[in-house]
């Protein structure tokens, strides 16, 4: 099914006990304040100022710390079949995305969002 999807976001994940100054690094890395998220406390960051490339820090209850990446689409299923196609796995799914895993394990999220369109994401047939 033709839908429209861009890689989105960096997330990195960081186990609360390393969280703030994993925050405090990237705030002074990125030159940006990375505000937190009210509706999401566990999160900090945004889209990046004069760039179309977001970064999130975010506080994992446990596990290792990692990056993932998040694809952005306008129809959550087809994205997600088109990404199996390829060699992608499911996860877990959430009300609003899937977590999924690349061909070598490593994992990423693919996110319903209402914003992507054809003026700033590809369009998939």
């Amino acid at each position: 099914m033709a839908h429209h999807s861009r890689l989105h976001l960096a997330v990195i994940d960081v186990p609360a006990h390393d969280h703030d100054e994993e925050l405090a690094f990237w705030r002074g890395a990125t030159g940006h304040d990375l505000p937190g998220i009210p509706q999401n406390p566990e999160y900090h960051g945004g889209m990046l100022p004069g760039q179309e490339f977001g970064l999130l820090v975010q506080r994992l209850g446990d596990g290792e710390p990692r990056v993932h990446l998040d694809f952005h689409t306008d129809d959550l299923e087809a994205e997600v079949s088109r990404l199996e196609g390829l060699g992608a796995t499911r996860v877990r799914q959430a009300p609003q995305w899937w977590v999924m895993r690349d061909p070598a394990g490593l994992p990423f999220c693919v996110i319903k969002d209402q914003g992507i369109h054809a003026g700033n994401a590809r369009r998939w047939d």
